[in-house]
């Protein structure tokens, strides 16, 4: 059903580590809004669509999810790697580095990890569409504070 082209949709290439940015796009990565439930949802969603079409959109939406769940972990790969000990503390970054050194780990950036609880999948058509529709509002919100 997959075909994984070993190379990322973007090329991402971050030069200097920066712990404050990746505690703060961590949550992209395992958050209640973030990519993994994204994927998990669409995925997930699919199986009760009545129409094989919808069916096919949400599987697209959920494998596109993936590639952007593999971008987002890269980015804070590479904002964590090579840290120094002075950068880990003075980002604040010692909880999650006790717990999962430079590792990309599912969690929201509060520090909570991921929690499937954060999507739904109700088996109704009109109420899985409206949870997504939701859940991607909520995306767009952040992103718009994040430019900000």
């Amino acid at each position: 059903m997959f075909v994984y082209e070993k190379k990322l949709q973007y090329p991402v290439r971050i030069k200097n580590p920066n712990p404050a940015m990746a505690k703060y796009i961590i949550t992209q990565y395992g958050g209640p809004d973030g990519e993994l439930g994204a994927s998990l949802r669409y995925l997930s969603q699919r199986y009760s669509m009545p129409y094989p079409e919808v069916k096919a959109i949400l599987t697209d939406i959920g494998v596109e999810e993936l590639g952007h769940l593999e971008m987002v972990g890269t980015i804070v790969h590479q904002l964590t790697r090579n840290m120094t000990v002075e950068q880990v503390e003075k980002a604040g970054f010692q909880d999650y580095f006790v717990d999962h050194t430079a590792g990309v780990y599912a969690q929201a950036a509060a520090g909570w990890p991921y929690n499937a609880a954060s999507f739904a999948v109700k088996g109704d058509v009109i109420a899985d569409l409206s949870e997504d529709m939701g859940a991607d509002a909520a995306t767009r919100k952040e992103q718009r504070k994040e430019i900000r």
